[in-house]
């Protein structure tokens, strides 16, 4: 057996002692049973973040910021546009064809808003439609929203225009003419009698031509719905005769009640073959489409021969005399029944209507006693007397005439306004036509309120004994 050396096998090593935290010994014996505190827990590393996921978090806290901030804005916004503005009362703007910046100044210049820039946000990004150019009005205090809302609805400020019954077409385009809310030119005088009186509204801006064209179509509306209604007892054959009567119809009285009497007395003397002797006819014949004379009728002229001298010629003129009305239209198309073949003024505006010659120059008589009358209480005044004819046996049974009425009416006696006798003439034609109360002066007629007759400070003869 081998015999191992000693320094082949070593003996085992001591265990190395576990090494202790320094611990102080205890001072006291309650110290020592106190228990020992611990250690604090170790700190958590610091991670980093990636560039990605913190874009996304600041722009989300932006977003809200911006949102909140946005909101808060709208808030306000909408508390200021609807405010109250600045004009103290209701106001007439025209706005014209311009950019949005560019209205918002014109408004504030006029005192309409207060904030050309709130007015310009709430235009551009408060609304979807487009702002319209035009005449507005704007009402007091109205705000930015009420404004916006104004120019976006686009009703524009309405005008109205009124041409009386018994103007003539050029009298109707010299109308026209003095309004300067209009715009154009008239091509041409649209013919006699094509035209139909009434109140019409339009936009500034608009056409002369325009409401002429209105006025032309509404013409031939009303008179062929009047048309197809007529009596067949009237003597005309087309509805053109039928506006040359109702032309001379206008012409002869203001009064809407007398119209259909007054178209009654000369569908009479139509049916009779008796000269109508309308002196407004006479008028037209000598001045055309001016209208009016300003004075009474010279008897030369009331012996002139013209294509519209009803004295003269037989049966209604070649054409109208004037632009009547849908009243006048209608009288003649269904006028009064009655046997009267005359009439003559009252004094009161209104006329005496008479079956008989005799009858009518009973009512001449009464007329010239109240002229007189008249004429007493002012001395300085000049007033006529109707053109009266000899007294005929048969009114139907008047001599036709084919040359100057004049043998018919030489014996009648006239009004003179003078020594000269060869200045004599009728004032007893028409006492408001050419005058300061001539209604078709009144530009502030209106056709749709009851019409009522001025007073006269002359009378207005109708026809007289023919």
């Amino acid at each position: 057996m081998f015999r191992r050396s000693k320094t082949q096998d070593p003996a085992p090593s001591a265990p190395e002692p576990v090494s202790q935290p320094n611990r102080l010994a205890p001072r006291s014996p309650s110290e020592a049973i106190k228990p020992t505190a611990a250690p604090p827990p170790p700190e958590k590393p610091v991670r980093e973040r990636g560039g990605l996921l913190s874009a996304v978090s600041g722009f989300l806290t932006l977003f809200v910021i911006l949102g909140l901030g946005a909101i808060l804005g709208l808030v306000v916004l909408e508390r200021q546009t609807n405010e109250a503005g600045p004009l103290a009362a209701d106001k007439v703007v025209v706005v014209p064809r311009s950019s949005v910046g560019e209205m918002a100044e014109l408004l504030k210049r006029e005192g309409v808003i207060a904030h050309p820039m709130l007015f310009e946000l709430t235009a551009r990004f408060g609304r979807k439609a487009a702002l319209k150019a035009g005449e507005y009005n704007f009402k007091a205090h109205a705000s930015i929203d009420d404004v916006v809302d104004v120019l976006i609805q686009g009703r524009p400020v309405q005008h109205a225009i009124t041409f009386p019954e018994g103007l003539t077409s050029e009298q109707i385009v010299a109308r026209l003419n003095d309004n300067d809310v209009l715009t154009g030119d008239i091509n041409e005088t649209p013919p006699e009698g094509s035209l139909l009186p009434d109140t019409y509204k339009f936009e500034r801006g608009d056409s002369r031509q325009k409401i002429l064209n209105l006025m032309r179509t509404k013409q031939r509306e009303v008179l062929s719905q009047i048309w197809a209604r007529r009596s067949p007892d009237v003597p005309v054959r087309t509805p053109q005769e039928m506006v040359t009567l109702a032309s001379i119809v206008e012409k002869e009285t203001g009064r809407a009640d007398e119209r259909p009497r007054v178209a009654g007395v000369f569908v009479n003397r139509l049916q009779k073959r008796m000269r109508l002797q309308s002196d407004p006819t006479i008028v037209y014949g000598l001045v055309g489409g001016r209208g009016t004379l300003g004075r009474g009728i010279l008897r030369s002229e009331i012996d002139r021969v013209t294509p519209y001298n009803t004295y003269a010629i037989e049966g209604l003129p070649p054409g109208p005399i004037a632009n009547p009305g849908r009243a006048a239209l209608e009288a003649v198309a269904n006028p009064s029944r009655t046997k009267e073949l005359f009439f003559v003024a009252d004094g009161t505006g209104g006329h005496v209507f008479a079956e008989t010659l005799e009858a009518h120059n009973r009512n001449v008589a009464r007329w010239r006693q109240v002229e007189k009358a008249k004429a007493a209480a002012d001395p300085g005044s000049t007033v006529g007397v109707d053109k009266v004819e000899p007294p005929q046996a048969d009114p139907a049974a008047l001599p036709p005439r084919t040359g100057l009425p004049g043998a018919s009416v030489a014996g009648a006696p006239m009004a003179y306004d003078g020594s000269d006798a060869s200045s004599a003439r009728s004032r007893a034609f028409d006492a408001s036509e050419g005058t300061a109360r001539d209604p078709l002066r009144n530009k502030t007629f209106d056709l749709n309120s009851p019409k009522t007759v001025p007073v006269l400070s002359q009378p207005k003869a109708g026809p007289v004994p023919r």
